[in-house]
Order: structure tokens, then C-alpha cells, then sequence
């Protein structure tokens, strides 16, 4: 969310804030897939990792079709929140979405595992 407003500075700034985000995602994703490893017998992990992978490909779908939506509409409007305007505005929504979705993500697989118990039987 820092990103944005620093980009009047310096635009090296945001690309490093963003690659460091970027490297973050990359290692939350690894830590997901060995997660499945963790939780499964080896004839379920390809399962599980599939179903996984479809569910990612359809949310992102969502998400990127909904982005394009809010910026079509930040951008036409000239939508003002707090303190952006127009397309920015819309920027700093989907940046700030993006801010809270890994910690919802670690609340609902902390709600569905509770306690760490492998599966033995499928």
C-alpha cells in the first residue's frame, strides 16, 4: 500500500516494494504445496494440488475480470478514495485487497486445520 504515494520520489522505489512482494507471494505458494505434502498420502497430493491449482486459476479469473471493472469505473469516473483520484483511486482498492488476502488465507486454513493431523486414509 506504501507503493503508490512513493512513486512520486522515485519510480525504483515501488518496483523494489512490488519484487519483494512478488518474492513473498513465491514463497507463500511453496510453502502452500508442501503444506498439501504434509497433510496427504503420496496417491493424493497430484489430487489435491490439481484441485488446488483450479480453484487459483478460477479466483484469479474473478479477480482479474473485477479489477478491470474497477478501473474502467475509477477511470471514467474520476472516483475519488482517500485521497487517490481516477485510475489511481483504483489502484490503491485492488493494492490495499491485496494487502489483507494472504492474511484471510492463513485464517481459513488455520480455521479448516486447526490442529496438525495428517490424513492417513482417502
Amino acid at each position: 500500500m506504501i507503493a503508490q504515494p512513493l512513486r512520486h520520489i522515485t519510480y525504483l522505489l515501488p518496483g523494489i516494494i512490488i519484487g519483494t512482494a512478488g518474492a513473498a507471494h513465491q514463497a507463500w505458494s511453496a510453502n502452500i504445496f508442501t503444506t498439501v505434502g504434509d497433510m496427504f498420502p503420496k496417491k493424493a497430493i497430484a489430487t489435491i494440488t490439481g484441485i488446488g491449482g483450479l480453484a487459483g486459476g478460477v479466483g484469479s479469473t474473478f479477480i482479474n475480470k473485477g479489477s478491470g471493472l474497477l478501473f474502467d469505473y475509477s477511470k471514467n469516473t474520476e472516483m475519488v478514495f482517500m485521497g487517490f483520484k481516477g485510475i489511481e483511486a483504483g489502484y490503491f482498492i485492488i493494492f490495499s485487497v491485496w494487502a489483507v488476502c494472504y492474511l484471510i488465507g492463513w485464517v481459513v486454513m488455520k480455521s479448516l486445520v486447526p490442529v496438525y493431523k495428517p490424513i492417513t486414509t482417502l
